[in-house]
This record gives structure tokens, sequence and C-alpha cells, in this order.
């Protein structure tokens, strides 16, 4: 009896343990997840939101005064915004409350210290000086050739004095701040064609160019009067020696999204320029190596007087646009040599010179099994066949360019040689069936299922795959624009995607007054730029262990998910961050997605760089390893 009353109070004391364990525990469990709901809850509204960072929407044209930090005392840091701009430093407070404990130490901020004045429009791969040390054979000396270890810089690039945060589209296609890119060259040099026109503090950009003096709107009229411009089926463009993009910035109109690209060279800041006004644009040149493009890209291709020598080298630069050029594709070339028969004597060119160029042209164009489309006034227009299937037969007689071998990669663009052969397409069934694929026009071509992923080209991605990719980004969106409520107003007008994978990004804000630079690294597990390209968005492969091809200053918005686990250990995360600094615009936004980790050692350097910021829950909830950093870059100006 005696065991049977100590057993019993045995048992009876556990249950009673075990009770008051599971109370305390779900007393903590339940405090903890009401606490972080209450004091991390996003706001559900955007005035809630703009008063925890600070900030003051409602606030038009200021003049923003302060100090530098610490060492920077220097720095001129007063300036006349438009409208735009905000009066005061943003103060983020989204910090996260889901942290794991970091063994690790405070730090002292390292600040990094202005780059000299002379470096305010400093191009790290694209740098004039360095060019000279290269070949002039092919244009080799304006391809990219990025900075040595010592030639690499730790400092910040300073904006001009007086910089002023760019206008708002669609404002921005016709004007632009002459504080932020002081050169006059092109105002002077091409103001009979109307490229480009000074008004007190403002440029004008009246929509001319070399091969349209009517206007770019009038000119692209013209070529929808040859080929269909707006039923949807042409929806992206490359356009080759793009001036100020005159021509992208008037096909934007027409739903239709051109990669404009020309090289930094005499014709002073033409993608600068670009850029300034919202239209996508990038350094880049036709020379010895591969544009940075997939295979099958574009839906059209332009050159208006772009100075490409397309009949020299047996036809390798046409060559190259073949491979970027989409099945069924259209190639459009106005200028010298086209009509040379009524131009010859204002071209101050023989007419046997001119007849021989387009006769080469002409030829060369065959020799890829291109149609031509028409001829009419100054447009000569050529297609690109849907598949190869005659192509094939014609080669067979026909032997130069040979088609390339199935060992070369069409899709491997990244410091690719150019190769002296057609890139074979997907193969086709019947003569009517378009190789790699038919595409949906535009819109619908944003969220259909692409080619690529229903031909399984890209391993382990499948269209149930790309359809939850495309859920995911509906939330992420839908958050960031709580967090971010001019997100969706036209604030951030050009937008880079850093880790693009599917563009699901660019999809779910394709309604938004914005255009997305989509970068698919090189280092990337999955390459799928081709992918995007086929749902109608454009964007580039990059290494970004090395400087992207554009100016300072270019975009208003950064998105960077998971981009640095990737490289962390292949090059100095401080100086992507830097580049990234270059890249933004002052007052611009970077969206970071990492580990808890991962993001402590990016803000740690970023506070030197005179950024604010705040960790941030994932769009899920607490418990998600995965958090975001939401960083605001300073506005700060170089001396006068």
């Amino acid at each position: 009896m005696t065991k049977e009353n100590t057993s019993h109070h045995h048992a009876e004391a556990k249950r009673k343990r075990l009770i008051w364990i599971l109370f305390v525990s779900g007393f903590c469990i339940l405090s903890y997840v009401l606490g972080s709901w209450q004091t991390n809850t996003v706001p559900s509204s955007s005035s809630a939101v703009y008063k925890r960072m600070g900030c003051d929407e409602t606030k038009t044209q200021t003049k923003l005064s302060s100090s530098a930090d610490n060492d920077d005392g220097n720095l001129s840091s007063s300036s006349s915004l438009s409208s735009s701009s905000s009066s005061e430093p943003v103060k983020l407070d989204f910090e996260s409350h889901h942290k794991l404990e970091l063994k690790q130490k405070n730090q002292t901020i390292k600040y990094f210290e202005p780059c000299d004045m002379s470096l305010s429009e400093y191009t790290p791969c694209e740098d004039r000086e360095r060019g000279r040390r290269f070949d002039r054979n092919m244009m080799k000396y304006r391809e990219r050739h990025c900075p040595s270890k010592d030639e690499l810089l730790y400092c910040l690039i300073p904006p001009p004095p007086n910089y002023k945060i760019p206008f708002k589209w669609p404002q921005s296609r016709d004007y632009a701040w002459y504080d932020n890119i002081p050169h006059k060259e092109l105002s002077i040099e091409k103001a009979i064609q109307n490229w480009i026109q000074v008004e007190g503090e403002r440029f004008r950009f009246p929509g001319g160019g070399t091969g349209f003096p009517r206007g770019a709107d009038a000119y692209i009229d013209d070529i929808s009067r040859l080929i269909p411009l707006t039923d949807g089926a042409v929806r992206t463009a490359i356009d080759t020696g793009c001036g100020v993009a005159s021509f992208g910035a008037y096909l934007l109109k027409r739903d239709i999204l051109a990669m404009s690209f020309a090289p930094r060279d005499t014709h002073e800041a033409q993608v600068q320029f670009a850029l300034e006004r919202g239209v996508p644009a990038i350094i880049g040149i036709m020379g010895s190596i591969r544009l940075p493009y997939p295979a099958r890209a574009f839906d059209l291709a332009h050159c208006s007087r772009c100075l490409i020598p397309w009949f020299q080298n047996d036809g390798l630069y046409l060559t190259e646009v073949d491979r970027v050029l989409r099945p069924g594709g259209y190639w459009i070339l106005s200028g010298p040599p086209i009509n040379w028969k009524q131009h010859w004597k204002g071209w101050e060119r023989s007419q046997e010179d001119l007849k021989q160029e387009q006769d080469s042209i002409e030829n060369a164009a065959r020799s890829l099994c291109w149609k031509k489309v028409t001829e009419k006034g100054d447009f000569s227009i050529w297609q690109k066949p849907i598949n190869h299937i005659e192509c094939k037969k014609l080669k067979r007689v026909h032997k130069s360019p040979p088609i390339c071998t199935k060992a070369v990669q069409p899709d491997s663009a990244w410091y690719k040689e150019l190769e002296s052969c057609v890139m074979p397409l997907p193969e086709a069934k019947s003569p009517d069936e378009f190789a790699g694929g038919a595409l949906e026009n535009w819109p619908d071509r944003a969220f259909a299922v692409p080619p690529r992923i229903i031909q399984g080209t890209i391993l382990e991605i499948s269209a149930e795959k790309f359809r939850e990719d495309n859920e995911f980004w509906k939330d992420r969106v839908a958050y960031y624009k709580q967090i971010m409520p001019e997100l969706s107003r036209g604030r951030f007008r050009n937008i880079m995607d850093m880790n693009a994978y599917l563009g699901g990004f660019a999809a779910a804000i394709v309604k938004y007054p914005s255009w997305v630079m989509n970068v698919v690294p090189v280092d990337a597990e999955k390459q799928t730029l081709g992918v995007i390209y086929e749902r109608g968005f454009i964007g580039t492969y990059q290494d970004w262990c090395e400087g992207f091809s554009t100016y300072p200053r270019t975009y208003d918005l950064i998105h960077a998910g998971g981009l640095f686990s990737i490289y962390e250990n292949r090059c100095d995360v401080t100086l992507i961050l830097l580049e990234m600094d270059r890249i933004l615009r002052p007052e611009g936004t970077v969206v970071f997605r990492d580990t808890v980790e991962m993001l402590t050692k990016i803000q740690s350097i970023t506070n030197g760089m005179k950024w604010t910021s705040r960790i941030m829950d994932h769009e899920k909830g607490p418990f998600i390893p995965e958090k975001i950093l939401l960083a605001v870059k300073s506005y700060w100006t170089g001396p006068s």
C-alpha cells in the first residue's frame, strides 16, 4: 500500500510539472507572437508607412542642406531638387523582430571617402584611358576592359555640384537637368538633327535623330506602314548605335521595349542621356565579342545610320544580329547605303562605293537565309526565317557562312568571341512551325509559360514552378507597395533586378510606369535570361565581380535577392556595394533579400556609404529565415 501511494504521488507530481511546463511555454509563445504582430505588422495605409519612414510625399521642390558624415565635411550637400525629391533624410523603421543571435562584437564603421570629382562619370569597364591600351581592330579598344586589382576604387563616385533628382516619367522623356549631365557637345554637334537642345537649366529632347529629321514618332509611323508594330507580335527590340535613344523612347508608347546601346565614344554621354530620360539603354558596341544577350531574344533589330560596317568581315556583324533575332524577327536598316541613288551626293560618297556596300549587305542577308520584305524610301527591311528547314537545303549549295556545329552554345554570350557561322535554330517538324516554339502576342506573353520552359531546356524549372514564381512575386510586390508606396506611382522609373531569375519582379510591376533591367549573373545556377526575353522583358548577362556597363546615377531602385550568397566567396562584397552606390541615384532605394548574417554584413558596410537602412521581416512573417534589408542612399554632391 505504501508503495502504491508513493507511486501515485510521483505520478501526480510529474503530471503537475508537465502541466506547468506546457502552461509557461504556451504563455511565452503567445506573448512572443502577439508582441511580434504588434510591432512588426505592415501598416495598412501608405500614410502610416511614410510616417514610420520619416518621409513626406506631399512636399514639393525644396532645398536640401545637410552636413556630410564625419570625415566628409568637404562635400557640398545642398541643391535645388525637383518635386520628386524628399525634404529630409529618409528614416526607416522596419527593424526585424525575429533575428538570429549573432556572436559579433560592435565594429567601428568604416566611412568611404568621395572619389575625386574627375571621376564623376566614371565607368569602370569602359574607361577611355584604359581602352587606349587595346587593339583598334574590330573596335576592341571600346569593348569592356575592367580595372585590375591595383586599379580598383574604394571610394564613392561624387554627383556633380547642384545635382537634381531627375524629372518623373513621362516628362523625363522630353526633359533632363543640365546640372546632372553638364555636356553641351551633342547640342552643338547634332544641332541640325534635333538630338538635344539646351533651354536654360534644362535639356530638351525634341525626338529627332540623324536618320529621322521629322522626329522619331513619325519615323516609327513610317515603319509601321511596312511591317506590323501594333498587334503585339513585336515586343522586344534592339537598337544598335542608339544616340540618345529617341527611337526606343517613342517605341514605348507602342508597348515595344527596346534595348538601346551605344559605345562610350566621342559622342559624349549619349547612353547617359538615354537613361536620364527614363529610357532603357546600356553601354555596348559591335566589336569582336558577342552581345551580352541570349539567342532568339529580340523581335526586331534596328540600325539608323549606326556606323556599323555590316558588309565587312564576311557579314560577321549581321551573323550576330541573326543570333539574337527571334525566328520571324525583322532587321530594319535606314541611312547609308539605303536609297543611295537619291542621297549619294549629300553623303559625299561615290555611287560605285555605295552600290558595292549595299550589294555586300544583300549578299550577307541572303547567306543567313533572310527574306527581304521591302525596300521603300529610306528603309530596307529583312525577315529571319521561322525555322531552318529550307535554310539547311540552301546551305548544301551556298556553304558560307556554314551553320554552326551543335557544340557552339547559342545562349553563351559573356566575353564570347564572334564566330563566322549561322547559329542553328531548334529543330522544326514542318515549314510553318516556329523553331523553339511560337510566342504569344503582348501582353499575354508576360504570363504565358515560355517555350524554353515548355520544352524543358532549363533543368528543374517546370510550368508549375513558373506559375508558382509568379504567385510569389504577387505577394512580394504587394508587400513592397506597403513599405514603398511610391513603387506604383512612378517614383522609381529605372529599376534593376541584379538577380532576376525568371523575371517575376518585372512581370509583377508590368503595369507600373517603370521598366526593369533584368540581370542574370553568369555565376547563377540557372541561366534564365532567354526565358525573360520570351516573356517580353529585357535584360543582360553580368559578372557582379566587375562593373556594370552603365553611367553613374542611372537607376532609381535596385533589387538584390540572394545575390550576395552567390558572390560572397568569389569577390569582395564591398566592391559590389560600391558599384551599386555608383549606379544608384541620390535618394535611390535598394531592396536586399538574404540571410540575417549576410544582411548584417551588408548593413555594416553601407552604413559607411551614407546609406540609411533597416532589416525587416519576410513578407510571410518573422519565422521565415530570409530577411529584407531596405536601404536608401543619401543625397549629397561633390564640391563646386
